[in-house]
């Protein structure tokens, strides 16, 4: 007969309890993420940002710090980052659907946030947590140039022609030529997929007609 197990009611009730005490101990966004513009240290564990960062923080603004002075928080409204247009000539933006803002901030510019994701031009299904919501490069696109944003049209991607050989394979390779040049190979070796020969009726003829050619014809 199997014994059955015995509930400990006041364990699972301590261990639920030790729980939501750590949970309510762990720093919130706006005590991890604050900062000192003077020194340029974050207050809760005294890191100081990097120096190429320091310009950044100064001239440019997070995410929350522009939703906090919006009507809705910015839902519906496009944001960008500063990286994405110096680096990127495609666009990239977030589209936001949802905010959580913390309350308990000082001007409520932290908390959470969600949306979806165009990233050079391309644009994702499913809604999101929008990422790196602290760092000071966001921006937001203004509405008479929303609509140039979306109207963008990625360029078709290039086929692929080449991949990979299969590692025993790519070895064997690699031992050859290392073997015929007498030296280390840093050229990868890749498969074309595209075949230079066209395998037609004509193909198939000649090779029978050379092999019959070297074999000679039986007797």
């Amino acid at each position: 007969m199997v014994k059955k197990k015995r509930l400990r009611l006041i364990a699972e009730m301590a261990r639920k309890i030790r729980a939501y005490r750590e949970l309510k101990s762990q720093p919130k966004e706006s005590q991890k993420y604050a900062l000192d513009y003077e020194t340029m240290r974050r207050p809760l564990t005294g890191k100081m940002l990097p120096v190429l960062a320091w310009q950044d923080v100064r001239r440019e603004s997070r995410l929350f710090s522009l939703l906090a002075g919006m009507r809705m928080f910015g839902v519906g409204r496009m944001f960008t980052r500063k990286s994405w247009l110096e680096d990127h000539p495609e666009p990239s933006y977030w589209q936001i659907t949802k905010v959580k803002v913390d309350y308990t901030a000082e001007n409520m510019d932290h908390g959470k946030a969600w949306g979806i994701l165009t990233y050079k031009g391309k644009q994702e299904r499913e809604v999101k947590e929008v990422e790196k919501v602290m760092y000071h490069d966001w921006r937001l696109i203004p509405k008479d140039m929303e609509q140039q944003f979306k109207d963008f049209q990625p360029l078709p991607e290039p086929p692929v022609r080449f991949v990979p050989y299969p590692p025993l394979l790519r070895a064997m390779l690699l031992a050859q030529r290392r073997k015929a040049g007498g030296r280390v190979v840093t050229e990868e070796p890749a498969l074309p997929l595209k075949r230079d020969v066209v395998l037609n009726k004509d193909y198939f003829r000649r090779q029978e007609q050379e092999s019959q050619r070297k074999e000679g014809t039986a007797v």
